[in-house]
C-alpha cells in the first residue's frame, strides 16, 4: 500500500532530536508558554521573514484570534475563497461576521483577485485568501485591492509552510498570516498545534493577549481573551522539524515534476503554478469528471487518495442558514466533483511516485480502449 500521507517516517528520520527535545521540555518542569515556545516562535518568525510569530493551539484559533486582532466583529464583512476548507468561513462565523465568498482562478485554484473588487461592501472589513494545496495565492494584485479599499488582509496560510511568493517567504505580505501546525502539515506537531506570523506589532501583542485569557500579567486580565497556547512539547518539536522544513519541501517538489511529468497528455488537468510562486507542495491535486472512478481504481491498486474538498463551504449543513443554493459559485463545485489528491510528502520514493504514476496512466488507458 502507498499511503495518501506518511506520518511515521519524518518521525524515524528525526527520532533521536524528537525524543531528545521532549525530554527536554519534560526535564524542565515548564508545561505552560516559555523557553520552547519563545525560541520557536523566534525561530519560524526568521524563517518566514516576519518580526513576530504568537503560538497558538491550533490553525482555526489563528485564524479567529487573527480577526479579532483586526477588530471583526459582528455585523461585518470579510472576503473568503468559495473555494476552501470550512476552517477559513468558520473563523469568520466565529467572531460573529459574515463570510462572503468569491470563487477561484481556475488554473490555480486560489481566490481571484479580479473578482474580489465586486464582492466589497460598506461592511467589508478584511480580504482573506487562503494559499490553497500550498500554492502561494496573488498577493500583490490582493493587497492591492485590499489598499484601494482600505481594508486589512490575513493570510491562511495553514497548507503553505515554506512557500514563497516572488521570491520572498510567505509569512508577512499582509497584515498577519494565520498557521496550522497540525501533524499532516509540511510543518506538523505531535498534535494540533497553531500560530500567526507579522510584522505588525499591534497585531502580535493584541494576539499574545488573547491567547492568554486576554492577559499579560498574572490575574489582571485586560479583555476577554481565550485559552489559546501552543504546547511547549509541540514547540520543541516543531522547533526540530523546522530544521527540516527547506530539504523536505525540496524532495517533495522533486516528487511533484516527477508527476507533472509522468502525468502529461492524460485527461487529467495537472497543478499549474505561475512562474512567481514557489509552493509547498503540501497537496498534488489533479482535477477529471472521472474521479471517483479513477479513485477506486487507484485504491484496488493499493494507492490512497483523498480529496480536497468534496463539499464546498457554502453547500455544507453548517452554512445552510446562508441559503446559497447549488450553482451559485460553479467553479468551487466543479472543483469539489472532480479534485484528487495523488500521494504526496517527503518521505515517498520515486519508485513508488513512479507506481502511482504508472496505475494513473493504466486507468486513461483502459478508458481510451
Amino acid at each position: 500500500m502507498i499511503p495518501f500521507l506518511d506520518l511515521k517516517s519524518p518521525h524515524v528520520e528525526l527520532h533521536a532530536e524528537i525524543q531528545e527535545a521532549v525530554n527536554r521540555v519534560i526535564s524542565s518542569g515548564w508545561f505552560i508558554l516559555g523557553p520552547e515556545v519563545d525560541q520557536f516562535e523566534a525561530a519560524y518568525a526568521a524563517y518566514c521573514d516576519a518580526k513576530h510569530c504568537v503560538g497558538l493551539a491550533n490553525g482555526l484559533d489563528a485564524l479567529h484570534l487573527s480577526l479579532l486582532a483586526l477588530g471583526v466583529g459582528p455585523g461585518d464583512e470579510v472576503i473568503v475563497p468559495s473555494n476552501t476548507y470550512v476552517a477559513t468561513w468558520l473563523a469568520v462565523s466565529q467572531c460573529g461576521a459574515t463570510p462572503i465568498p468569491v470563487e477561484p482562478d481556475q488554473r490555480t485554484h486560489n481566490i481571484d483577485p479580479a473578482l474580489i473588487g465586486q464582492a466589497i461592501t460598506s461592511r467589508t472589513k478584511v480580504i482573506l485568501p487562503v494559499h490553497l494545496y500550498g500554492q502561494p495565492a496573488d498577493m500583490d494584485a490582493i493587497m492591492a485591492v485590499a489598499r484601494q479599499h482600505g481594508l486589512a488582509v490575513l493570510e491562511d496560510a495553514a497548507q503553505a509552510h515554506g512557500a514563497t511568493y516572488k521570491g520572498r517567504p510567505v509569512g508577512a505580505h499582509g497584515d498577519v498570516v494565520a498557521w496550522s501546525f497540525y501533524p499532516g502539515k509540511n510543518l506538523g506537531a505531535l498534535g494540533d498545534g497553531g500560530g500567526i506570523t507579522t510584522s505588525n506589532d499591534n497585531i502580535a501583542d493584541k494576539v499574545r493577549v488573547l491567547r492568554n485569557y486576554g492577559s499579560r500579567q498574572k490575574y489582571v486580565n485586560e479583555v476577554k481573551g481565550y485559552n489559546s497556547r501552543l504546547d511547549p512539547i509541540h514547540a520543541a518539536v516543531l522547533g526540530v522539524k523546522l530544521g527540516r522544513l527547506t530539504e523536505w519541501n525540496r524532495r517533495r517538489s522533486v516528487l511533484a515534476q516527477r508527476y507533472l511529468t509522468g502525468l502529461q497528455d492524460l485527461d487529467l488537468t495537472l497543478p499549474d503554478t505561475p512562474d512567481w510562486a514557489g509552493s509547498a507542495w503540501h497537496n498534488f491535486v489533479v482535477r477529471t469528471p472521472q474521479r471517483t472512478a479513477l479513485q477506486d481504481h487507484l485504491l484496488s491498486n493499493g494507492v490512497g487518495t483523498l480529496i480536497h474538498y468534496p463539499i464546498p463551504p457554502h453547500l455544507q449543513q453548517a452554512y445552510a442558514s446562508m441559503k446559497i443554493g447549488k450553482g451559485s459559485f460553479p467553479i468551487a463545485e466543479k472543483f469539489a466533483a472532480e479534485v484528487l489528491s495523488l500521494p504526496m510528502g517527503p518521505h515517498i520514493s520515486h519508485a513508488d511516485a513512479d507506481t502511482v504514476i504508472q496505475h494513473v496512466r493504466s486507468f486513461f488507458s483502459s478508458k481510451a480502449n
